[in-house]
């Protein structure tokens, strides 16, 4: 008998084998009528049901500690959010529409908005439809989304998995996870690295195989391999993960910074739970995602105090508003409707145009760091020349924040290095934006992920280049993608250069733990290793047999 195979990108290590136990697809769209006799009555059925769903993620959360609670908090909080709800009952009373719908309607919306904020945030957009399929459920009374209940262990196939329905998996019942759809720097790679689940992702026909067959994957190589009848379980094994507690360090005591990818407080807190040694990235727009107009400097302020908090006397990079060119900021009118909003005036390029507002968001990060102890740095996104870097430098520090630095997510950054560095303080690599403009690739489109895979050589060849013209100064460059973040993928990045790592808190640990046990001399032939590979899987392989 033919052996079947199928191929995508592994996100998280380790192979096992077990039958399948599928993810059932969301809830088909919620019908458009009939119209409710009594609007207000219907609306009046859409916080209660939003409120239930919010409690049973936050009574899950309690049960978990670090990143996955962290996940569900953060869930939780997007089901009782007020603009969601406020926006779904005015679809029933203005709209005639049936609650069910008006929720699914207005989570579109939102979801709409995200993605076209990019990024991070664009990919948080899966989000809030989990929160549409869980409160539309609730109101119409179907069983919610999410895994099944496993009575025995098992490969759990799905289109893509919500981080809601990954945080809180029961490892010794969940042998591997595979989705067709997403992608390696997706929330579900993210969180199957952290519970050390074997995992891969974008794995193209897994969801036409039939339940009764039996799947071995490996998590290193991305490779599907699929079994005719009953098949023997294996689980990866398992040995406990060391205590780590900081600082960020090679064996030989090299200090590499280990800092935390955050966006609220609740994201803060947990990293300096986790260990954090301060914030590597603080996306600020969720301060601005629900608002009409402008949030005042005063309320920016208080915001971005609430974060920082966490981290009195340490550092904090502040990242400058991150929105696209399509205007999903209502109050934003300096860009233009563009074909290509990836390719458009988005970051930085939209502060030039709307320098107002990047003036008043620079003088309440100042004002934040006066408030909270932090010792705060800002940099901005989407720079592409030195000029555009001396124009931001020059525009911070008249704010008065002494450290000011910029994001390398564009190739020309990385080619015109030194004289970037000659007007900022510091760098820092979002990897997966980079990917996505080295590889002419969308990273939200799953079908494109293995060209987003921050493996990929000529991606590490790229920040080789920007390794080796920092070192020539002694020029602190950071990791903020989530490159920063994969165990393996650390002391490669280490190898190439870097000096400061920032990742999900979940991650810190493994990071930490990996770190320390290779020596700079390691990481150095690590990364000369990944740079003469030829693919993502061969570079795995053979950095993982040299590290042991």
């Amino acid at each position: 008998m033919a052996v079947i195979s199928l191929q995508g990108v592994g996100v998280s290590a380790g192979q096992a084998a077990g039958p399948i136990v599928r993810v059932a697809e969301p809830l088909p769209p919620p019908p458009t009528g009939p119209a409710p006799t009594d609007p207000e009555a219907e609306a009046a059925r859409i916080g209660p049901a939003a409120e239930a769903v919010a409690g049973e993620l936050t009574t899950r959360a309690a049960r978990l500690d670090g990143e996955p609670k962290a996940v569900l908090e953060t869930t939780a909080a997007m089901a009782a959010d007020p603009a969601l709800i406020s926006s779904a009952e005015a679809l029933v009373r203005d709209g005639g529409l049936p609650a069910a719908r008006a929720v699914y309607e207005a989570a579109e919306k939102f979801a709409a908005d995200l993605r076209a904020l990019g990024g991070y945030l664009g990919e948080r957009a899966k989000d809030v439809l989990d929160i549409r399929d869980r409160v539309v459920a609730e109101l119409s009374g179907a069983r919610p989304p999410g895994v099944p209940d496993l009575l025995e262990p098992a490969v759990l196939v799905a289109r893509d998995l919500a981080p809601a329905d990954t945080a809180d998996l029961d490892p010794t019942l969940v042998l591997a996870l595979v989705t067709e759809e997403g992608g390696p720097t997706s929330h579900t790679a993210i969180l199957a690295r952290a519970l050390r689940i074997p995992a891969v992702v974008a794995c193209a026909g897994v969801l036409e195989l039939d339940d009764s067959l039996g799947l071995h994957i490996d998590g290193d190589t991305g490779t599907i391999t699929v079994q005719q009848g009953p098949i023997e379980v294996h689980a990866v094994e398992r040995s406990p993960e060391p205590t780590w507690s900081g600082p960020g360090r090679t064996a030989d005591d090299v200090p590499i910074r280990l800092v935390a990818n955050v966006g609220s407080a609740a994201d803060s807190a947990s990293a300096a739970e986790a260990g954090a040694e301060g914030i590597g990235l603080f996306r600020t727009e969720f301060c601005y995602l629900d608002a009409e107009t402008e949030p005042t400097e005063s309320a920016q302020r208080t915001a971005y105090s609430e974060v920082l908090g966490a981290f009195p006397g340490k550092p904090v990079v502040v990242r400058s508003l991150d929105a696209g060119s399509d205007k999903p900021l209502p109050f934003l009118t300096g860009a233009g409707t563009e074909p290509n909003p990836a390719l458009g005036v988005r970051g930085l390029r939209l502060g030039r145009v709307e320098t107002g507002v990047l003036d008043r968001q620079l003088a309440a990060i100042a004002g934040a760091e006066a408030d909270s102890g932090a010792v705060v740095s800002v940099m901005a996104p989407m720079v592409a020349t030195a000029e555009e870097a001396a124009w931001f430098a020059d525009r911070a520090r008249a704010a008065g924040i002494s450290r000011v630095g910029v994001m390398i997510e564009i190739p020309a950054a990385v080619l015109t290095a030194r004289e970037v560095f000659e007007v900022v303080d510091f760098v820092s690599v979002g990897t997966n934006d980079l990917a996505q403009y080295v590889f002419a690739a969308d990273r939200m489109l799953g079908s494109l992920a293995t060209l987003n895979d921050p493996w990929q050589p000529a991606l590490l060849r790229l920040l080789a280049t920007l390794g080796d013209a920092a070192r020539e100064t002694g020029f602190p460059v950071g990791v903020c993608g989530e490159a920063a973040g994969d165990p393996l993928l650390a002391p490669v990045l280490v190898g190439l250069g870097v000096t400061s790592l920032s990742m999900t808190a979940g991650a810190l640990s493994s990071v930490g733990n990996r770190l320390a046990s290779a020596t700079s001399a390691q990481c150095a032939e690590a990364a000369r290793i990944a740079l003469r590979s030829p693919d993502p899987t061969a570079a795995r392989a053979a950095v993982r047999e040299s590290l042991g």
